[in-house]
C-alpha cells in the first residue's frame, strides 16, 4: 500500500509539473497587454529602449496561434517621383485588370498638340508614333485638323496595337479662330499653322502643353522635355529654342523687317506652354504698355505687322516675346534640331555632347534628298513595325543607312543623330527585360 501511495504521489507531481510547463509556454506566446493610457510626460517623449526579446516560440511569424503577422505598410505613390508604370503597379491589386485612368489622374498626363492640314497626315502620324515608342507617362493628344482628315486619323490610330494604344488618348478638333477673319488666319504662312496661337483660348481645361509641328520626331521620351516645365521661374510661361546659334548667319538678324526675340530670334516648331499662366498674364506692346490679354495682343500685333511678317505665326511669337522677354524660357538646340544646325557645319554644341533629342525636319527634308540623314531617321520610324525589336528593326538598319550619307555635311556627324536614340532604346530594352520577364523565366 505504501508503495502504491508513493507511486500515485509521484505521478500526481509529474502531472502538475507538466501542467505548469504548458501554462508557461502558452503565456510566452500571448501578446503583451496594451499599455495603459497616460498623460504626456518627459518619459513619453523620450521612452526608454524596450528590453530585447529572446527568440522563443512567439518571436517568429507563424509560431503558434497567438502570434500575429504585421505587414509593413505599402509605399504611397507620389506624383512627380513615380512613373506611370510604378503608380499603376502599386495601385493595382493582384488579379485586378489594369485601369490606367483610375491610377494616374488625368491632370498628371502629358499633353501634346499638333495642327495638321493638307498633305500632313502621314507626317503627323509618324510624329505621334515617335512619341509613343519611347515615352513613359500617359499622353493626351490634341489633334487640330480639317474635317476631311478626321476619319483617316481615327482609323489609323485605332489600328495601333494595345501595348502602345494604352499609352495615350486623343481628341480631334476642327480648325477654329476666335478673333479676326478665319480665312485670313488659315492662309498665314502654312495652312492652319496659326491655329497654335489660339490654343490657350480653346484648351481651357489644360494646364500645360507641348506643341510641335508635324515635321518633328522624338528621339527620346517626351517625358524629358516635359520636365523642362519645372525649370520655369515665376514669370515664364512658354519655352522655345533659338532660331539660330550664330546670329550673323541667322535669318532674323539678316532679313527680318519686324522686332524679334534676342539676337537671333526663336523657332516655334517645338514650344512648351503653361496655358494657365498665359490665360492669366497681362501683356504689353509698343502701342499699349500693359493690360492686354493673350488673345487681344495676338490680334493687335497681327493687324500691325501682317505686311511685314514672312514666317507667319512664328514671326508673331517673336514679336510677342520681344516686348515681353520676361515671359520666355529658352531651351537648348538639342530639343529643336534642324538642318541649319549641321548643313553649314556643326553648330549645336548641346547635340554634340548629348545627341539630338527632338529632330525638326523643316523645309521638307524628311521627303527629299537634300538632307538624307534626316530622311533616313524619318523612314526608319515610319517603317518600324510596332511589335518588333527596336535594335534589330530600327537601330541597326539606321546605322547602315547612315553609312550612305557620310558624303553630306549632316551625315559626317552620325553620332549626333544616333547617340540619344541609342540611349533611349537601351533604356526601353532594359525596362522590358527587368519588368516584363518574371524570375521564373530567367534561368
Amino acid at each position: 500500500m505504501k508503495l502504491r501511495s508513493k507511486a500515485a504521489a509521484l505521478l500526481l507531481l509529474a502531472l502538475v509539473t507538466l501542467l505548469l510547463v504548458l501554462l508557461t509556454l502558452c503565456t510566452g506566446r500571448a501578446e503583451p497587454p496594451a499599455p495603459v493610457a497616460r498623460t504626456a510626460s518627459a518619459a513619453q517623449r523620450h521612452p526608454a529602449p524596450a528590453p530585447a526579446r529572446l527568440p522563443g516560440l512567439g518571436a517568429f511569424p507563424g509560431a503558434g496561434q497567438g502570434a500575429q503577422r504585421r505587414r509593413p505598410p505599402l509605399p504611397r505613390p507620389r506624383a512627380g517621383r513615380w512613373g506611370a508604370a510604378s503608380l499603376e503597379k502599386l495601385a493595382r491589386r493582384h488579379g485586378e485588370a489594369k485601369n490606367v485612368r483610375a491610377v494616374l489622374p488625368h491632370r498628371l498626363w502629358m499633353h501634346l498638340a499638333v495642327v495638321a492640314c493638307g498633305n500632313r497626315l502621314e507626317e503627323t502620324l509618324v510624329m505621334l508614333k515617335s512619341a509613343v515608342l519611347f515615352s513613359h507617362k500617359k499622353m493626351q493628344f490634341h489633334i487640330f485638323t480639317e474635317e476631311s482628315l478626321k476619319p483617316e486619323f481615327e482609323k489609323q490610330l485605332r489600328q495601333w496595337p494595345d501595348s502602345y494604344a494604352k499609352k495615350f488618348e486623343h481628341t480631334i478638333y476642327p480648325i477654329t479662330f476666335s478673333v479676326g477673319n478665319p480665312q485670313e488666319w488659315k492662309k498665314l504662312f502654312k495652312p492652319c499653322a496659326a491655329q497654335r496661337l489660339f490654343l490657350p483660348v480653346i484648351l481651357k481645361d489644360v494646364d500645360s502643353l507641348l506643341y510641335v509641328d508635324t515635321d518633328v520626331l522624338f528621339l527620346r521620351p517626351v517625358d524629358d522635355i516635359w520636365k523642362l516645365l519645372r525649370q520655369f521661374n515665376s514669370t515664364q510661361l512658354a519655352a522655345m529654342a533659338p532660331e539660330h546659334e550664330i546670329p550673323k548667319i541667322g535669318w532674323y538678324s539678316r532679313f527680318a523687317q519686324h522686332p524679334f526675340y534676342g539676337s537671333a530670334g526663336i523657332n516655334s516648331g517645338v514650344m512648351l506652354m503653361n496655358l494657365t499662366r498665359i490665360r492669366s498674364a497681362h501683356f504689353k506692346t509698343s502701342m499699349i504698355p500693359t493690360g492686354l490679354t493673350w488673345e487681344d495682343m495676338v490680334y493687335l500685333l497681327y493687324q500691325k505687322y501682317k505686311n511685314a511678317i514672312t514666317w507667319g505665326d512664328q514671326d508673331l511669337l517673336n514679336i510677342i516675346f520681344y516686348f515681353n522677354p520676361e515671359f520666355l524660357y529658352v531651351f537648348h538646340c538639342q530639343w529643336n534640331y534642324r538642318p541649319d544646325h549641321c548643313m553649314y557645319g556643326s553648330n549645336c554644341r548641346e547635340a554634340e555632347l548629348e545627341g539630338v533629342s527632338v529632330l525638326h525636319g523643316n523645309r521638307g527634308v524628311f521627303h527629299d534628298d537634300k538632307q538624307p540623314t534626316f530622311k533616313a531617321l524619318y523612314e526608319a520610324i515610319r517603317d518600324f513595325p510596332f511589335q518588333d525589336n527596336l535594335f534589330q528593326s530600327m537601330y541597326y538598319p539606321l546605322q547602315l543607312k547612315f553609312l550612305e550619307t557620310v558624303h553630306t555635311l549632316c551625315g559626317r556627324i552620325p553620332q549626333v543623330f544616333l547617340k540619344q536614340i541609342e540611349k533611349t532604346m537601351k533604356r526601353a530594352y532594359e525596362k522590358h527585360i527587368i519588368i516584363h520577364v518574371s524570375p521564373n523565366q530567367m534561368h
